[in-house]
């Protein structure tokens, strides 16, 4: 579909010069983490390396770095195998849900209210937020990549969030879906917050950081904002938009179940056999970190511990615009 939206370039990509040198780079990722088998290849497709190529400017050591923790974590957490009935108390009332809308750039939806935080289990709130990013990403068109959050904070209070919960989610964000986020939407943030966001935006990166844009309802320029980004018949009301329709726990369970069938095509390659039914990999010596790259890393220490606190190795997210699938 074309919008007429002029898609920024991205981040990181003059670093690589030319197509081919990326397409280098990439390969010697791939030749790197080495062979692979069941999810964890089909994870490893070239855009998936690339998105982690740019999240470290191009360095293919810090790349395969990173890349080899998100693969350790995928096959110990097991994100693609979590389903709406594991999580469906977290989902209850509405706090995170995929719209029924994309913007305009074709990029998913996730809308977050902080009001309706109904749990107190870190565990279970970050397992709920991995299973609604698995699922935007189960719904991007084929020359996507990113998803954007509309946060609402219409009735929020401090006791709605936490430190704790805001570090570990900047922590699976930036570590293991690097460039997924395009963009969040603050949307009439109140002045209890500022010393909330002073405290949270060390744990971003700095591109993750300037991906968070705070916008208020009386601003005179909100419309604008808000029509170069979406169909406003379609957005809630509480952003500004046409759809005054109250969150449905029961439809949205529905659409969730049905997104949930699709899984297993999802894991495929090109018709072969589903995900489910390939060999699992229950050992991969190959993500052990290798003594030349341990090497390496020590040059680079200062540099990075000069990023987030506590996050050795933070996700350089670029700014916007699409690009392809995992697949």
């Amino acid at each position: 579909m074309n919008t007429g939206l002029k898609k920024p370039a991205l981040d990181g990509c003059e670093n690589s010069s030319s197509p081919e040198l990326q397409q280098g780079k990439i390969n010697e990722v791939r030749r790197l983490i080495g062979p692979l088998s069941g999810k964890l290849a089909l994870y490893c497709s070239d855009a998936s390396i690339a998105r982690y190529l740019r999240a470290r400017n191009w360095n293919v050591k810090k790349a395969v770095k990173m890349l080899k923790a998100s693969l350790k974590w995928r096959l110990e957490y097991k994100p693609e195998e979590i389903r709406w009935d594991d999580v469906s108390m977290e989902a209850e009332t509405g706090k995170i849900y995929r719209s029924n809308y994309k913007d305009k750039y074709g990029r998913p939806v996730l809308v977050m209210r902080p009001r309706c935080q109904n749990s107190k289990s870190i565990k279970g709130q970050i397992k709920y937020l991995v299973y609604c990013m698995e699922n935007a990403i189960l719904n991007l068109p084929e020359d996507q990549e990113q998803m954007v959050w509309l946060i609402d904070f219409h009735g929020f209070s401090m006791s709605n969030i936490s430190i704790k919960v805001t570090r570990e989610t900047a922590h699976v964000l930036q570590d293991h879906y690097p460039e997924r986020l395009g963009l969040a939407i603050l949307y009439d943030a109140p002045k209890i917050f500022e010393p909330f966001w002073t405290v949270a935006k060390p744990f971003l990166e700095p591109k993750t950081a300037n991906k968070v844009k705070f916008v208020y309802s009386d601003d005179p320029n909100i419309n604008k904002i808000m029509d170069n980004l979406f169909d406003m018949e379609l957005v809630e009301s509480a952003f500004g938009g046409k759809d005054d329709a109250d969150f449905d726990i029961t439809k949205y369970a529905e659409r969730m179940r049905e997104d949930d069938k699709k899984i297993p095509l999802f894991w495929r390659e090109d018709g072969s056999l589903a995900a489910a039914v390939l060999p699992v990999v229950t050992a991969s010596p190959s993500l052990e970190t290798t003594n030349s790259e341990t090497e390496s890393d020590e040059s680079d220490v200062k540099a990075e511990k000069l990023s987030s606190p506590g996050e050795e190795d933070d996700a350089r997210l670029n700014d916007e615009s699409p690009h392809v699938k995992h697949t």
